[in-house]
């Protein structure tokens, strides 16, 4: 096979399995070394020892390619993909095939691990039909958030790019300043096709002044989705956090009454809201937009754990809007 293909999709899977980044990043610097260099020239490199002496490419990215360019499939690829040909989850099968799209992932221009342009391939051949980029605002320093002018540069990339099948939404993941509004200006929140409004910062607060500052990006006229609302963390390397303390019962009845979708995060270290809020927010009348906060191609896959948590709370496919078809779903975000 590509050997760069090859590359990718190794790189694929061991984002699908939380693996460390510097092991995935060996596999994406190797297929980014290679990329420039057409298969008749990877090969002869491989033949007279160059490659093997290139600096970026170790034992196991030469064997990779070297297998490659002899026609195998790599073995180290053959066991990733065995390793990972069941779903993430099992649950939800029924209501994972449903699922469109992705309203909420990162890119290297804040937080992300790759081009836009390789989520939106990935995307693309999980079968999706639209996905939302979706990187930070200014004031989340620590994850490179968009100055409004990296923002207005990031949407003339996109618009010049050709993604095939997948459509790509612009969009940001905007914090809720402490005052309740929201972290970039309305002129520019009003050219994006999704915000995603979430809290990153003193989560701690106590639950009048967290509910008040909760309310105000709900109300903000410009907010699509609530994101991973109570901003707990279950378990992963950054350890974990308690869930922030708010009144739910407000926070949703504003959701539903301002159109506001609550996230149903998929990512396995945040399961954000609990199940408890899920059904809460469920009574409460809300829609849900099941998303992966992917910060990689491989973690576009987490949209299996969503989907079982939704279906184990008893969310109907009709409410979450990521089953959404385009069309109806560029309607909603317009409001």
């Amino acid at each position: 096979m590509e050997p760069v293909a090859a590359l990718n999709e190794i790189a694929f899977w061991l984002e699908r399995e939380l693996a460390p980044s510097f092991k995935v990043q060996a596999f994406r610097k190797a297929a980014a070394i290679i990329a420039p260099l057409d298969t008749a020239e990877v090969a002869a490199r491989v033949a007279d020892g160059r490659l093997k002496r290139t600096k970026g490419i170790g034992d196991r990215t030469f064997q990779v390619i070297s297998q490659a360019v002899d026609g195998e499939v790599p073995s180290y690829l053959a066991d990733l993909r065995e390793r990972n040909a069941e779903p993430l989850d099992a649950g939800g099968a029924e209501l994972r095939a449903q699922l469109r799209g992705d309203l909420h992932s990162h890119t290297e221009w804040s937080d992300g691990t790759v081009p836009i342009e390789v989520m939106a391939a990935a995307a693309a051949t999980l079968g999706r039909e639209y996905q939302a980029i979706t990187d930070h605002s200014p004031t989340l320093t620590v994850a490179s958030g968009l100055s409004a002018e990296r923002l207005e540069e990031q949407l003339d990339v996109i618009a010049g790019l050709d993604t095939g099948s997948v459509t790509l939404l612009t969009g940001i993941e905007v914090d809720i300043l402490e005052d309740g509004t929201l972290d970039q200006t309305p002129a520019l929140l009003d050219r994006l096709d999704v915000v995603v409004a979430s809290v990153h910062s003193k989560l701690r607060a106590d639950s009048r002044t967290m509910t008040a500052r909760m309310l105000g990006g709900i109300r903000a006229p410009h907010t699509n989705v609530l994101g991973h609302v109570t901003g707990r963390l279950v378990q992963g390397s950054r350890g974990t956090r308690p869930q922030s303390e708010f009144d739910a019962d407000a926070v949703f009845a504003a959701c539903a009454e301002h159109g506001v979708a609550v996230e149903i995060n998929s990512r396995p270290e945040r399961q954000d809201p609990p199940d408890d809020l899920i059904r809460r927010a469920l009574d409460a009348g809300c829609l849900f937009s099941i998303d992966t906060d992917a910060h990689a191609p491989g973690q576009l896959d987490f949209l299996a754990y969503g989907a079982a948590r939704a279906a184990a709370n008893g969310v109907p496919a009709e409410r979450i809007v990521t089953t959404w078809p385009l069309p109806r779903l560029r309607e909603w975000l317009a409001k």
